[in-house]
């Protein structure tokens, strides 16, 4: 069973799946990410979806509130993304990135050996269906411009305003 729980952040709402001990959607409610998102597991496992609450939901909405609130850096919830052995790839270089920085989709590209893959990078970021937990905000243009993100360049910027507000490194 999939439960699935919605949050409402500061710059929109989120809904949230689990399955079992482990978060697999965190995505920003109404756009069309989240229903290819919920599709893509649907194909993964068969399922039934329920609007109920679940211990990781409850502990991700908990996370979620001290990251928006500056309190949290890094989140500690179990996860469970579903995706190509290539997306999940570029996905965990996005755990690399670390808290108030961002990096190029060359970057990535480069990080996982690809240098020519810039393209596939940028669709596999967009493809991830774990927002803010994987950080995917945190990718950028080459000029270091807000380019594509599933949720809107608002949230994006959004995101990364926070980030900077509350590293004390101050890189960005």
């Amino acid at each position: 069973m999939i439960c699935i729980q919605y949050f409402n952040s500061p710059c929109g709402e989120l809904v949230l799946a689990s399955m079992g001990d482990e978060l697999c959607l965190c995505d920003w409610n109404g756009m069309p990410c989240a229903e290819r998102n919920l599709c893509r597991i649907r194909r993964y496992v068969n399922a039934d979806f329920r609007t109920e609450p679940s211990s990781v939901i409850e502990q991700t909405k908990r996370q979620l509130d001290e990251y928006f609130a500056g309190s949290r850096k890094e989140f500690d919830i179990p996860l469970h993304p579903f995706g190509t052995d290539f997306q999940l790839q570029v996905w965990r270089a996005l755990f690399d990135i670390p808290y108030g920085e961002t990096r190029t989709y060359m970057e990535i590209a480069l990080k996982i050996g690809n240098a020519k893959g810039v393209r596939a990078v940028a669709q596999a970021i967009g493809a991830n269906g774990i927002d803010i937990l994987i950080p995917c905000h945190r990718v950028v243009g080459s000029n270091n411009s807000l380019t594509g993100y599933t949720g809107g360049l608002g949230k994006k910027k959004f995101l990364l305003k926070i980030e900077r507000k509350y590293d004390t490194t101050d890189r960005i």
